[in-house]
């Protein structure tokens, strides 16, 4: 059986076993109930549903979007054969406690699982990632009435969820929100305004839909500090004796949809709230659910924002990923031309080319290196949840912290940039339908957008994460780069010495330039330019990322395995073609350069 073109199994089991030691978890009491076979089990199943439900209708998806009639939005049919066939496996629960019914599986093997169903399709998987999501939070901050009432149903794919946070006027800043909240005697609220690009704001894929919607209580204060957090169901709860059992229709309805580039799959939304469409009770407005306190909504909704974060950067990495597997099968088999020097004969299959080989091993060492970040910060998760020592909890912590921003944005650009190379190398087969990756790439542009934008996720890293607590996230991190250097060196290899070297001259050039943009205690000024530190971060981050890769898979290597020697290629390069562009980089963030501050709009 040839591998699969949708993710690598193989190299999954060498990034969670080789790499992260993913079997030690189970000594953990949370996982005691798991072993390497179980783990082994859901990665299989998971191949096996992206496989069989989500990857067949992919191109289906993003030929016949959701369609809404004023009235009613309708999905293709293979897209609920699927969430039902997802959510029927458990998967919703898959990392959530036993008491509620999950499986509590570590959340680094729940992100290997996920990124099958994201290559395979993101348009259908996105509605699983938002349901996830949503139970996720309600079961931190959730009352257990709340719990009962919708995460146990999300869990058995009755009820889905989203996130309604943006409005028309307000985009990505919400201080300015205007959505209103006003209690009644019941202790329900009754919920007043417009939502804007609400994914999975409507649909007929369950039987009710929860949304969690930020708004404003009478009084509440200006700016974050006055939003609180709701549940606002498309039905109201039905028979208080069987959760998840629906009742009256709620006023939440449509304005419209919105049709994108990419993820068409994903009906995206413009709800209404309290419209007066329908009147639960006979009352105006639709019936709300506070979510803990009020006015603490915005923190509570960082449970998710965050988590979405980290899967926006999955799915980016996941498309970047099929992409290159996609090239690298077409390059295999697609002849053209010969070998430089050599005249008649048959032609050369185009992976013989070394530009084309260039263009592969970019889209190897972005994709292989977002995968291997983004398991690594699922291991972080389950270190925070689960050791033993509250001072590696705190440093776990710290270090999911510092490395959000990046999971969700460097592979936002730079799996982008894989697919965009992946259909260079299909060449002019590359721009038409009849090939996927054209499909991946359109996809693969929203996810820059997506939960923040590259320009969001720069100001919170310099402007906020590595400057809390005197720096600590980012002397932290410093330090785990440093004990890869210290190993590199100790196992006696002459070039994981010199990609020692480059890893340590780059970490000290980032603490250097980290300092010098506050030095002045400008925020204006040092955030200026932050994308171009964000995306100097994230390729030390990597390079780290790559020297870890490329320890592990050594023996490999040592045993002539072409698993072992791709990972070294792999890291070769990444140290030889992407490290150095941080240079330049941080030569300009040490100019202080103010070309952006000085510019008058007018000019433009």
């Amino acid at each position: 059986m040839s591998p699969s073109l949708i993710m690598s199994a193989r190299d999954i089991e060498f990034l969670l076993y080789d790499w992260l030691d993913v079997e030690s978890l189970t000594d953990r009491e949370r996982f005691t109930h798991h072993s390497r076979d179980t783990f082994d089990q859901v990665l299989r199943l998971c191949q096996d549903l992206a496989t069989t439900y989500f990857a067949p209708h992919n191109r289906e998806n993003d030929l016949h979007e959701p369609e809404f009639d004023g009235e009613r939005v309708r999905i293709i049919p293979a897209v609920g054969k699927a969430v039902r066939a997802f959510a029927d496996a458990g998967m919703v629960g898959a990392a959530m406690d036993h008491e509620i019914g999950g499986m509590q599986l570590p959340h680094v093997v729940y992100t290997a699982c996920m990124s099958w169903f994201h290559a395979a399709n993101v348009g259908t998987t996105a509605y699983a990632l938002l349901t996830t999501g949503n139970a996720n939070l309600l079961a931190v901050h959730g009352s257990p009435e709340q719990i009962d009432r919708f995460v146990r149903p999300m869990l058995e794919g009755r009820t889905m969820g989203t996130m309604a946070l943006s409005e028309p006027q307000a985009g990505s800043s919400l201080a300015d929100i205007t959505t209103r909240a006003v209690p009644q005697e019941d202790g329900t609220y009754r919920i007043f305004g417009r939502k804007m690009w609400i994914s999975g704001g409507d649909h007929d894929l369950s039987e009710n839909i929860a949304h969690l919607v930020l708004a404003r209580v009478p009084g509440a204060p200006e700016g974050t500090r006055g939003i609180s957090l709701f549940i606002v169901p498309k039905f109201l709860p039905g028979d208080p004796d069987t959760p998840g059992a629906t009742g009256e229709r709620n006023d939440v309805v449509l304005a419209g949809i919105n049709h994108k580039m990419g993820w068409r799959g994903t009906v995206n939304t413009a709800p209404v709230f309290g419209d007066g469409n329908f009147t639960p009770g006979g009352q105006a407005g639709a019936v709300g659910y506070l979510v803990g306190a009020p006015n603490h909504g915005l923190a509570q909704m960082f449970t998710m924002m965050n988590e979405a974060r980290i899967g926006v950067g999955l799915a980016a990495t996941a498309l970047g990923y099929t992409g290159y597997l996609k090239s690298l099968d077409y390059a295999r088999g697609r002849p053209q031309g010969r070998a430089l020097g050599v005249r008649g004969g048959p032609q050369t299959p185009i992976v013989d080319h070394p530009d084309v080989r260039r263009m592969l091993l970019a889209q190897k060492s972005y994709a292989e290196g977002a995968l291997a970040l983004q398991l690594y910060c699922g291991r972080l998760v389950d270190l925070e949840r689960t050791a033993r020592d509250e001072a590696e909890r705190t440093r776990a912590s710290t270090l999911l912290r510092v490395l959000t921003p990046i999971a969700k944005s460097w592979p936002s650009q730079w799996c982008l940039a894989a697919n965009d190379l992946a259909i260079q190398v299909h060449g002019g087969a590359g721009y038409t339908r009849d090939y996927d990756v054209e499909q991946h790439y359109r996809d693969n542009r929203l996810n820059p957008i997506h939960e923040g934008t590259h320009g969001i996720q720069s100001m919170d890293l310099l402007g906020r994460q590595v400057t809390l607590d005197n720096g600590v996230a980012l002397v932290t991190l410093l330090e785990v780069f440093a004990a890869t250097v210290a190993a590199a060196r100790a196992a006696g290899d002459t070039e994981l010495g010199e990609f020692a070297t480059a890893l340590e001259a780059a970490a000290g050039r980032l603490a250097a330039t980290t300092a010098g943009l506050w030095r002045d205690g400008d925020p204006v000024s040092a955030l200026a330019n932050s994308a171009a530190y964000l995306e100097a971060f994230g390729h030390i981050v990597l390079a780290w990322i790559w020297l870890e890769q490329a320890l592990a898979a050594t023996p490999r290597a040592e045993r002539g395995e072409a698993f072992g020697l791709g990972k070294r290629a792999a890291a070769r390069y990444f140290f030889h073609w992407e490290l150095p562009r941080t240079g330049p980089q941080f030569d300009l963030l040490d100019s202080g350069d103010r070309t952006t501050l000085a510019l008058d709009p007018s000019w433009l």
